[in-house]
């Protein structure tokens, strides 16, 4: 039966994400489903889709305790300022008798909201300063995504974005509230660029999901974008304020790479403009807007699990604050990042440190990729990814079956895999086949081991 309802899964997300049916001996068939209501039984296929979650889990790379471990490349962690996060909460947090109380962590608590508003106030220059009133606080942003897909809308309903996009989204908005992800192919126009056929793009692939009977109720960004670390100009942000206001629908912004960013001296290209620094008025309405936002990024605090909407709209709050019960922040997770927000002296060293050290990382890993022929995306100036085109490496013979029509880009990512190399096939989807979100983030002696593997796995396939 679970063979059965993956099998199903997959022929639903083939049309998103033109995934294929695995092989028979990816499933687990002896697993009883009789006791489970349908959802469940649906919730745990999703389990089986191969390649939906990073390969490597327990077996990470460890110089020292476990060497033939997976060099993780698919998990975006920024790893480069541990050891000043674990210093500075070991050295500075006191929790109270508050903080274990339900008033101390029902929507972060009294302090959270308002470092947090201050906070963003402060970096993303908000045209209309950002009141503690107007964020929701969960525990982390993948609940915020799932509680605002069942706040705004239905099942069957769609949700806009353009590629390349972090492939995730179908999960969040998908798996309990039943929204589906439509792609808008750019067809070589700059995705994040000031050049007006990307809204018409846009306007294709909204007009093509109402003919299918698919109602898009939101379309979502990424700025910076995961996983090219691009930055959308000023002009494209405007060109979606008023094709949303166009449509009457939701404007949703994920910045939670807003402060990853560093300089990018050989880039062209545009550095981060949030949507609230922009003055909206004639643009698109208040209750239309909202920002995703937390603390796993810029603060490589993914643990902490604190992720917030930033939003204006009412009924939109009143909607999300009604589920916020079956995911709430813990209160010791919004007692220690509100002590971060508030030593702002740390804030300011703390993210100069670690934009340099991203940059460090990216030029490291780019000339690297660049000495080895690897193509990527150019002009990346944020997040922790590069975008790395493998497809010269595609094989139509592969030996290893990881999918029913022997799919090249699974085996691709199997034989990184077996060569430790942990990559998404399809996980960040663009147009083009085999590209693969690298993250570098790591730790130098790490991204080093990773890199060399990379090499000579991919020269092997020559």
């Amino acid at each position: 039966m679970l063979k059965k309802i993956v099998t199903l899964l997959l022929c639903g997300f083939a049309e998103a994400t033109q995934l294929l049916q695995p092989a028979p001996s990816l499933f687990v068939n002896s697993v009883d489903m009789s006791t489970l209501s349908q959802r469940g039984a649906k919730s745990a296929a999703l389990q089986h889709v191969p390649w939906r979650f990073a390969p490597g889990g327990n077996n990470r790379y460890d110089k020292d305790k476990n060497p033939t471990g997976v060099v993780a490349f698919a998990t975006a962690e920024n790893n480069l300022v541990q050891d000043e996060l674990v210093k500075y909460v070991n050295d500075n947090i006191t929790f109270q008798a508050t903080d274990f109380l339900y008033r101390g962590s029902t929507n972060g608590g009294a302090k959270f909201p308002k470092a947090m508003a201050s906070h963003i106030n402060a970096f993303f220059k908000p045209f209309s300063p950002v009141q503690a009133s107007d964020l929701i606080t969960t525990s982390g942003l993948t609940p915020m995504h799932h509680l605002t897909a069942l706040s705004i809308g239905d099942p069957g309903d769609g949700i806009l974005v353009g590629r390349p996009i972090y492939g995730r989204f179908e999960l969040d908005f998908g798996n309990v509230a039943g929204l589906k992800i439509v792609y808008a192919d750019m067809d070589g126009v700059d995705p994040f660029g000031e050049n007006g056929d990307v809204i018409e793009r846009y306007e294709i692939a909204f007009e093509k999901a109402l003919k299918s009977g698919i109602k898009v109720k939101a379309v979502m960004i990424v700025n910076p974008n995961n996983p090219t670390g691009r930055c959308y100009t000023k002009d494209a942000l405007v060109g979606l304020m008023k094709f949303a206001q166009k449509h009457k629908i939701h404007l949703i912004s994920d910045e939670v790479y807003a402060l990853s960013t560093f300089d990018n001296k050989t880039s062209r290209y545009s550095s981060f403009t949030s949507v609230l620094s922009i003055n909206r008025t004639n643009l698109i309405s208040d209750d239309l807007l909202h920002v995703f936002y937390g603390m796993s990024k810029d603060f490589g605090a993914a643990g902490l699990k604190l992720g917030c909407i930033v939003t204006q709209d009412a009924a939109l709050k009143d909607a999300i604050s009604s589920n916020t019960r079956f995911s709430g922040p813990s209160g010791m997770s919004a007692a220690i990042a509100t002590k971060i927000l508030e030593d702002k002296a740390f804030v300011s060293s703390f993210i100069t440190l670690s934009r340099e050290r991203i940059r460090d990382a990216y030029v490291y890993t780019t000339k690297f990729l660049d000495e080895i022929g690897v193509q990527y995306w150019k002009g990346g100036n944020a997040g922790f990814f590069i975008y790395i085109d493998l497809s010269p490496y595609l094989s139509g013979n592969s030996s290893v079956s990881m999918s029913a029509s022997d799919n090249p880009e699974f085996d691709l990512a199997q034989k990184l895999l077996d060569a430790g190399v942990g990559l998404h096939p399809r996980e960040e989807h663009w147009e083009k086949p085999a590209f693969f979100r690298l993250v570098f983030t790591q730790e130098r002696h790490v991204l080093q081991e990773g890199l060399n593997r990379l090499k000579s796995a991919l020269q092997s396939t020559k």
